[in-house]
């Protein structure tokens, strides 16, 4: 039977790799990915340098495929993502029929954690209830670009008896500041933080967290707010993409 594991290899830092997604990378025969165009060639040459470094001489390959846009037309976002997700599901189902022999081993390699906002393993059991391919899937944990943000930060991302809240710039609502006090933002493409009210907020900001590239600001949100959305659009504009996640921290009264 085909295996197939799914790596977390961490922000962007290949120091960060872990020792089991090491012994993962040691088994693969072929790794797959969607290529998401030139914008994401950093991305694209990491994956391949840490196969270099830990794939121990063994003669894996690459199996890339065009990622499928999201269909504008689609007007709920859950249904244009449900779509988009058929049809991964879809290129990913011919790849391993056609590239990954009967009893081969594939591999997925998955920014930060394959559990944390990745469709990824999603993708894996719509493959799998397809019922074309016969797989046995192993999941490998990575350390997150929130892990990372803290690290690199120096902070504690819970405060004392406290909660933390994870949510995407898309659903970041003024009320989740009040009720937790403590918010994580991903995948925030609009800069959402500059609908909140900011007088007693702080945010600790990363981008390219554990690269070459990464960049850190911190402090009061009303101070930054507006720097951090300048620092952002030249960074993008400079490297074609941008992976950034921040904490938004009420001051304690």
């Amino acid at each position: 039977m085909r295996k197939l594991f799914v790596i977390g290899i961490g922000a962007g830092d290949p120091a960060h790799l872990t020792l089991e997604a090491i012994a993962a990378i040691e088994q693969v025969d072929v790794f797959f990915s969607l290529d998401k165009g030139e914008a994401k060639e950093d991305l694209r040459r990491l994956r391949k340098e840490l196969c270099a470094r830990h794939g121990k001489g063994r003669a894996y390959r690459f199996v890339e495929a065009s990622d499928p846009q999201r269909d504008p037309a689609i007007a709920s976002y859950t249904e244009r993502v449900e779509r988009w997700h058929e049809q991964r599901a879809a290129i990913y189902e011919r790849m391993l029929l056609e590239e990954l022999p009967a009893t081969g081993v594939g591999g997925v390699l998955v920014w930060g954690d394959p559990a944390l906002y990745d469709s990824t393993l999603r993708i894996v059991e719509r493959v799998l209830s397809r019922g074309r391919v016969e797989l046995e899937y192993s999941v490998i944990p990575g350390i997150s670009s929130i892990q990372v943000l803290a690290a690199k930060h120096k902070i504690a991302l819970n405060r004392i008896a406290g909660a933390i809240h994870v949510t995407t710039g898309r659903r970041l609502a003024e009320a989740e500041l009040a009720a937790y006090g403590d918010v994580v933002v991903m995948l925030d493409g609009e800069c959402a933080f500059q609908r909140v009210a900011r007088a007693d907020t702080d945010i600790y900001w990363g981008a390219y967290l554990g690269s070459e590239h990464e960049l850190l600001l911190s402090g009061p949100l009303e101070e930054l707010a507006a720097e951090i959305v300048r620092v952002r659009s030249a960074a993008r504009a400079r490297h074609g993409w941008i992976m950034d996640t921040y904490l938004l921290r009420r001051r304690a009264r």
